[in-house]
C-alpha cells in the first residue's frame, strides 16, 4: 500500500475506472490545460477585442479635447478681438446706410458685411446682454443713417456709438447761418468749424433719407445739384467738433420741420401749391427781395405769373441763373460736380429769354421764415413785373409798358 500512495494524492484505480487527475501527473495536466485553451479561441478574441488598447484610447481622447480647446480659444480670441480690436488695423472703411437702424442686430450685420468684424452672432449676444444689465448701454439703438468712416481697431461698442451719430468730443461750437445761404456756403462754414468732414455731408445730402414729412419724398435728381437745398433752415446753432454729419444735417431739418406748422402747409394747399413749390418761391423772394417790407410784393409778382403761364411762361427772375453762375461757380468746376453750369442753366435760368416754363427745378437757397410766409400770404396786388434801382428800392408794374415807363424814369442804367 505504501507504494502505490507515493506517486500521488490521488491514483488512478485501473480496476474501478477512476479517471482523477492527480497533480503530481504534471505533463498530462498540462495537456488537458491546453487542450481546454484551444477548445474555444473565438472567446479568448472577443475578451481581448473588449479590452482593447488602453493607451490608444487615452491619447484619442486627449487629442480630441485639445483640438477642441483649440477651436474654442481660437473662435474666443475672434470675439475679444471684434470687441476690443486688439490686432485689427486702422484701415478706415466707409458705412453708408441711407435709413434709420432700428436693431443692434441690423447694426451689426453692416458691420459684418463690411468686414469690420467676424463673429457677428457672438457680438449680437453681447450687445443684448449689454442692454439688458445696463439700462444706459451707450450701444443701444436706434443708429441714425448717414455716412461713417469706421475702422476695427475702434472695436465693436465705438463703432456703434459712432454710428448713433454721438461726436467723439464734447467740445462745441457755435455757427450762424444767415437767411439765403446755398448749401454749398452752409456745407463750408461746417467744414470750416470741424464739426464734419465734406465728402460725409455731401453723401449724407445726396442719399440720406430722413424722416421728416417735409423731405421724405425728396429723391436725389440729376437735374438738382444738390437735394436738400431749401430745406437747412438758416438759424444759429449748437454742434460738436467730429459731429456725423447726419446728425448735422438733421439739426438743420428738424428746425425746418419745427418752424413750418401745419397752418402753414394747409394755406400752401389753399393756394394749390405743393410746400416744395412754396420752398422754391420763398428761395427765389429770399434772393431777390432787399429787405423783409419788399417780400411780399415780390411774391405777389411770382405767383401772379404762376397762376398766367400762357401769358408769363418765365418768372423774368435773374436769381435763379445766378444760382447757378455765381453761387455754385467753384463746386460745377471742380471734380465733385457732375454736370456743368451749362447743363443745370436749362433747368434754373427763368430769365425772359430762357426755356423754363414757371418755377426752376428747385430751391436756390435756404430761405427763412420770413421769406416762407411772404409766399404763403403775398401781397394783394395784380402786378406782374418788378425790379430795383441801384439803392435797392423795389419798382412794381402791372403791365409791360408800366415797366418800361417805371425803368426809363428810376433805373435807366438797367439792361431790360
Amino acid at each position: 500500500m505504501a507504494d502505490i500512495y507515493e506517486s500521488g494524492l490521488n491514483p488512478v484505480d485501473a480496476d474501478t475506472g477512476n479517471k482523477d487527475i492527480y497533480f503530481s501527473n504534471e505533463d498530462f495536466a498540462k495537456k488537458i490545460r491546453e487542450g481546454k485553451k484551444a477548445s474555444n479561441p473565438d472567446s479568448a478574441k472577443s475578451k481581448k477585442n473588449k479590452k482593447g488598447n488602453p493607451i490608444l484610447s487615452t491619447y484619442l481622447f486627449f487629442v480630441i479635447v485639445i483640438a477642441v480647446s483649440m477651436c474654442i480659444s481660437v473662435y474666443a480670441i475672434f470675439c475679444l478681438n471684434d470687441l476690443f480690436g486688439i490686432t485689427k488695423t486702422k484701415a478706415t472703411v466707409t458705412v453708408n446706410f441711407s435709413k434709420q437702424i432700428d436693431e443692434p442686430s441690423e447694426a451689426i450685420d453692416l458691420l459684418a458685411d463690411n468686414g469690420l468684424i467676424k463673429c457677428k452672432n457672438f457680438c449680437k449676444l453681447f450687445v443684448n446682454l449689454e442692454t439688458m444689465l445696463i439700462r444706459e448701454a451707450s450701444v443701444k439703438a436706434p443708429y441714425e443713417a448717414g455716412v461713417y468712416y469706421l475702422n476695427g481697431k475702434m472695436g465693436l461698442e465705438n463703432m456703434l456709438v459712432v454710428m448713433k451719430g454721438t461726436a467723439d468730443t464734447s467740445e462745441t461750437v457755435k455757427i450762424t447761418f444767415p437767411e439765403g445761404l446755398t448749401t454749398t456756403e452752409i456745407i463750408n462754414k461746417l467744414v470750416d468749424n470741424e464739426v464734419c468732414d465734406k465728402s460725409a455731408l455731401l453723401s449724407v445730402i445726396d442719399s440720406t433719407e430722413f424722416t421728416y414729412s417735409l423731405v421724405s419724398d425728396l429723391k436725389s435728381k440729376e437735374s438738382v445739384p444738390y437735394r436738400l437745398e431749401g430745406y437747412l433752415f438758416p438759424e444759429t446753432y449748437y454742434f460738436y467738433v467730429g459731429q456725423s454729419a447726419s446728425s448735422a444735417i438733421e439739426t438743420l431739418i428738424k428746425t425746418t420741420e419745427d418752424r413750418i406748422t401745419e397752418k402753414h402747409r394747409k394755406q400752401a394747399k389753399k393756394l394749390g401749391f405743393s410746400m416744395n413749390e412754396i420752398i422754391t418761391i420763398a428761395s427765389i423772394i429770399q434772393a431777390e427781395a432787399a429787405n423783409k417790407e419788399q417780400m411780399k410784393e415780390i411774391a405777389a409778382v411770382i405767383e401772379n405769373r404762376l397762376k398766367d403761364p400762357v401769358n408769363y411762361p418765365s418768372l423774368g427772375c435773374q436769381s435763379t441763373s445766378d444760382y447757378i453762375k455765381n453761387k455754385l461757380k467753384k463746386d460745377l468746376s471742380s471734380s465733385t460736380s457732375a454736370h456743368t453750369q451749362d447743363y443745370y442753366l436749362k433747368y434754373y435760368s427763368t430769365n425772359s429769354d430762357s426755356t423754363v416754363v414757371g418755377l426752376p427745378e428747385g430751391p436756390i437757397c435756404n430761405p427763412g421764415l420770413d421769406a416762407i410766409e411772404a409766399a404763403l400770404y403775398p401781397a394783394d396786388s395784380n402786378d406782374y413785373y418788378f425790379f430795383h434801382d441801384k439803392n435797392r428800392k423795389l419798382y412794381t408794374a402791372e403791365t409791360y409798358s408800366e415797366f418800361r415807363s417805371k425803368i426809363q424814369t428810376y433805373a435807366p442804367y438797367l439792361s431790360y
